[in-house]
């Protein structure tokens, strides 16, 4: 498995390495597909008229602008079977992962989606897109073509965007919010909950996969392109945008699989061994991830495997100095989560992007002490869309949250 599309197609251009790297980066994203087209068009119909209200459920389109000008969209979800006039539960906000978007918690049944299942426990669903993702509308002076308007990590997704989505659910509602976070949602969850202002305005978290620390990933695929370095040269490239939907990605990814290597073995050395995936699904999945990402945001998660560190963006020495103050990127502070937060953590013990021995260091660092769930058999992609993920993991999570005795079932 390990590195078989560079031994098998060594004469490969500089955009196949683009995509061995996004390869790299994501799971669930990273499956093959065999249309040659670029999937739903980003100017299609919004999230909530496309996924949320065909399967029967209310669904409003909200549209917010980040302190730094990128215009995120949120959907509102409620459930069908509740009367509409019915008081509406506490706000619960869904912060996907990388290379997705907030579809991501819709993809399957009714029964089995996080976000169907939440709505139909009472509670006030809220999705979130991070900037640059197709259901969000771009920046209010740049343009996706623009070199600027990639430069950005899951750092200011965290203080931005993320930290934007939390105050204005907080001020329609007059309500503190329930966050919850996948893979790449949990580093910017716990990122910004650092920021005390931030902080106080979440009921409590609950993290599915959760990273901080990346030190400890054993993905094989992974962590070869990590010691290639080819985050370095996508940058290099002066590649900022890193976009499946382009013409060339979708052929060379196609490439990757056809008579190369069989795709789920491909995801297993991406995530892990993953016990309960829908495979029958996964040309459904594929008409809606994966979403962009930037370069940028690539090369921060690298920087931290490499480390072992959770930290800011390491721009090296001298902007370092001039950014920061000094030689090295700061290290965020978990102590500084309020210790009167509850958290709620579920991890698998296939899951080889966020590994046991690195959440032991975030359970260290932190001043509480989460409620944790272990699924022995889950990998990472188990947790957002495994067949008995419902009955494995959300039941938990939905008395986690209920414990609190603001929630009203349907």
């Amino acid at each position: 498995m390990l590195g078989v599309d560079m031994v098998l197609c060594p004469s490969r251009s500089a955009e196949s390495v683009v995509v061995v790297v996004l390869l790299a980066a994501t799971g669930f994203v990273s499956l093959c597909s065999s249309d040659s087209g670029e999937g739903i068009a980003a100017d299609s119909a919004a999230l909530c008229s496309q996924l949320i209200e065909p399967a029967g459920y209310p669904c409003s389109e909200h549209t917010l602008q980040t302190k730094d000008g990128y215009l995120l969209a949120l959907q509102r979800v409620s459930s069908g079977n509740r009367d509409f006039w019915a008081q509406r539960g506490p706000p619960v906000l869904l912060q996907h992962g990388l290379f997705m978007a907030g579809d991501a918690w819709f993809l399957d049944s009714t029964g089995q989606s996080l976000g169907f299942i939440l709505a139909d426990h009472g509670f006030d669903v809220w999705v979130g897109n991070v900037r640059g993702t197709r259901w969000s509308h771009g920046h209010v002076s740049l343009t996706e073509k623009d070199k600027d308007f990639w430069d950005w990590s899951w750092e200011d997704l965290a203080l931005y965007d993320l930290a934007e989505m939390i105050h204005h659910i907080s001020s329609i509602t007059s309500s503190k919010v329930f966050l919850v976070g996948h893979s790449q949602g949990t580093i910017m969850s716990l990122a910004a909950l650092t920021q005390p202002d931030i902080a106080e305005m979440v009921e409590a978290a609950a993290l599915l996969c959760p990273i901080s620390y990346l030190g400890h990933v054993s993905a094989p695929l992974v962590l070869r392109m990590v010691r290639m370095h080819l985050d370095q040269m996508v940058v290099a490239l002066g590649i900022h945008q890193l976009n499946f939907r382009s013409e060339i990605g979708v052929n060379l990814l196609d490439s990757v699989c056809d008579g190369h290597i069989e795709c789920n073995d491909l995801l297993t050395s991406i995530t892990g061994k993953n016990c309960c995936f829908n495979n029958s699904r996964v040309d459904f999945y594929l008409e809606y991830e994966p979403q962009p990402s930037s370069s940028k945001n690539l090369r921060h998660l690298f920087q931290m495997i490499r480390k072992g560190s959770f930290a800011k963006y390491d721009y090296g020495f001298f902007k370092n100095m001039k950014i920061y103050g000094q030689l090295k990127p700061p290290a965020y502070d978990l102590k500084r989560i309020p210790q009167t937060l509850p958290l709620w953590m579920a991890y698998g013990g296939n899951d080889a992007l966020a590994d046991m021995a690195d959440l032991q260091l975030t359970l260290e660092e932190l001043q509480s002490k989460p409620e944790l769930l272990y699924m022995e058999n889950y990998g990472h992609a188990d947790f957002l869309v495994g067949l008995k993920a419902q009955e494995d993991v959300y039941d938990h999570m939905i008395r986690f949250f209920m414990s609190f005795g603001k929630s009203s079932s349907s």
